[in-house]
């Protein structure tokens, strides 16, 4: 009975079962830390495949970061310290996977352009043909997940007294459109492209996050369309028209955020404000 209930369990079975990669990831994390969240994990559904399937940071960073910023606040709740504590857990995790992967971006590691319906149909093919043990993605949770749990209790668990104030631009953006401050503390990890890693836009997925939580709780026991979805095109229009298609954080900002502070600083003296105040608006 041990060794069955394991198997249920294990990151690859959680994965089948969940049916995403962020969502199987945020669960692995949260379980860990005993927070049950259903309707947060499965809004996370439209940033496996890198953002609604453009490809960037794959969708175990997402749901990764998402369960610190939940854990950050439950610990801490919302304060300089719990902002604090989840970005460098993130930041921390996106290193160990960086190491692991070998790149952080679903496309480098599928080696699919997960848009394009037929790519992603022949992917799934494969999966299901030779079996979740030997695809790419279910062995790298598998592999990763130990990994990224260390990450995650380093991070929060090892404070260092915050300096300033700690913003997020992800947080900030949710702030505006009126999250509560455990919804707008469960993504502070997203600043900066994910642990200030300079990466696609932490704020753009915090908010298709948050648009597909409310939808979560509107309709329990569903999940959110995964292909065309017309709020996450909504989102992604008006990102595009502010940054002018420009996807990556560090291009946006015109900055590499070495730490928390410098973070902070620039969003507080007005960084990305236009983008953060357009996003919020819809």
């Amino acid at each position: 009975m041990k060794n069955d209930k394991a198997k249920q369990t294990s990151p690859r079975m959680v994965f089948w079962k969940r049916g995403a990669c962020s969502t199987a990831m945020c669960h692995l994390i949260n379980r860990e830390f005993t927070n049950e969240r259903v309707s947060e994990e499965d809004a996370l559904c439209l940033l496996a495949g890198g953002i609604a399937q453009k490809g960037h940071q794959c969708g175990m960073l997402w749901g990764a970061s998402l369960a610190c910023g939940i854990e950050s606040y439950r610990r801490y709740g919302s304060s300089d310290a719990a902002v604090k504590a989840v970005i460098n857990a993130s930041k921390i995790m996106i290193e160990s996977f960086q190491k692991r992967a070998g790149s952080v971006n679903c496309q480098d590691i599928t080696n699919t352009n997960l848009q394009n319906k037929w790519q992603f149909f022949v992917f799934m093919f494969k999966v299901i043909i030779h079996g979740f043990v030997f695809s790419p993605c279910f062995n790298l949770i598998a592999r990763w997940t130990p990994e990224v749990l260390i990450a995650a209790n380093e991070g929060l668990t090892d404070q260092k007294k915050c300096k300033t104030p700690c913003v997020s631009c992800a947080s900030e953006v949710l702030k505006k459109m009126g999250a509560s401050d455990e919804d707008t503390m469960s993504v502070a990890g997203f600043a900066g492209g994910i642990g200030l890693s300079g990466h696609a836009c932490g704020a753009l997925s915090a908010v298709i996050w948050y648009k597909m939580l409310l939808w979560c709780r509107d309709n329990l026991g569903r999940t959110p369309s995964y292909f065309n979805n017309p709020d996450a095109k909504k989102v992604l229009r008006a990102f595009y028209s502010q940054t002018d298609s420009e996807m990556l954080c560090s291009k946006i900002s015109g900055k590499h955020f070495d730490n928390v502070e410098q973070h902070s600083e620039f969003i507080k003296n007005g960084g990305c404000d236009k983008l953060i105040n357009t996003l919020s608006a819809l």
